[in-house]
C-alpha cells in the first residue's frame, strides 16, 4: 500500500494504523502527486492512499492519471470532509472509494480491506447525495454522452436509474420484484456497455447524461 499526503503526521498515523495489521503493509509514502505517480511505478501497490489537497500535482490528477493505466492500482480517497468537491471529482475519475481523514482506526481498515476485495466504500446514499450536490456546477449532458443510453435496454436502464437514486441491490430487486442476483447481472451489463469502472461511475453517468436529474 501507498500512502500520499502531503503532512507528515497524517502519512504517520495511516501507517501506523495499516502496519499493526499482519495481513497488511505500507511499501511506500509520497507528498505530492508527482512522487505518488513515481512510487506507484516503482513500488506497483495493490492500493494508494490518496490525499486531494496538495501542492504541485494535486490528487485529484494523481488519481486520474492512475486510473487511466489498464493495470493501475485501486484508489481511496482521503479528504478532510465528508462531502467534499475534491471527493466527487476523484470518484469521477475512477476512484474506488473515500475515507475521511478523522476517522477511526477500525473505520479505515474495514474500508481498506473492502477496497483491496474490490468493493466501491461508498454507501448508495452517500453517492446520490455526492453527486447531486455538485452535478449542479457540471456542464449540461453532451448529445453524445445522452446517445450512449441508446445501449442499454429500457429493464437496464432503469436498473441504472434505481441505483443513481441511492437504491442498493435488494431494495433494486424489491422495486422490480427480481431476484437479486438478477439486478447484479443487470448492473453488471450496464457498466460493460458503457465503459465503466463501477456503480459510483455508474450513478455519476446516469446524472450526467439526463438520464436522473437532481430531485428525482
Amino acid at each position: 500500500m501507498l500512502i500520499c499526503d502531503d503532512q507528515e503526521l497524517i502519512r504517520m498515523g495511516l501507517r501506523m494504523v495499516i502496519d499493526s495489521q499482519p495481513d497488511l503493509s505500507v511499501v511506500g509514502e509520497a507528498a505530492d502527486g508527482d512522487a505518488a505517480l513515481a512510487c506507484a511505478a516503482a513500488l506497483e501497490p495493490d492500493l494508494v492512499l490518496m490525499d486531494v489537497r496538495m501542492p504541485g500535482l494535486d490528487g485529484l490528477a494523481a488519481t486520474e492519471r492512475l486510473c487511466a493505466e489498464p493495470d493501475g492500482p485501486r484508489i481511496l480517497v482521503v479528504t478532510t470532509f465528508d462531502l467534499d468537491e475534491y471527493a466527487y471529482a476523484a470518484l469521477r475519475a475512477g476512484a474506488n472509494g473515500f475515507l475521511v481523514k478523522d476517522a477511526p482506526a477500525e473505520e479505515i481498515l474495514v474500508t481498506v480491506r473492502a477496497v483491496l476485495r474490490g468493493q466501491v466504500m461508498v454507501s448508495p446514499s452517500l453517492t446520490r447525495r455526492l453527486v447531486e450536490r455538485f452535478v449542479l456546477s457540471a456542464p449540461a449532458a453532451a448529445p453524445a454522452q445522452r446517445s450512449r443510453l441508446a445501449v442499454l435496454t429500457s429493464r437496464e436502464r432503469e436498473v441504472l436509474a434505481l441505483v443513481a437514486r441511492g437504491l442498493a441491490n435488494g431494495e433494486i430487486a424489491d422495486s422490480l420484484f427480481v431476484g437479486e442476483t438478477t439486478v447484479k447481472t443487470h448492473l453488471g451489463r450496464v457498466l460493460t456497455k458503457l465503459g465503466l469502472r463501477d456503480r459510483v461511475q455508474a450513478v455519476i453517468f446516469a446524472y450526467e447524461s439526463g438520464l436522473v436529474r437532481v430531485g428525482d
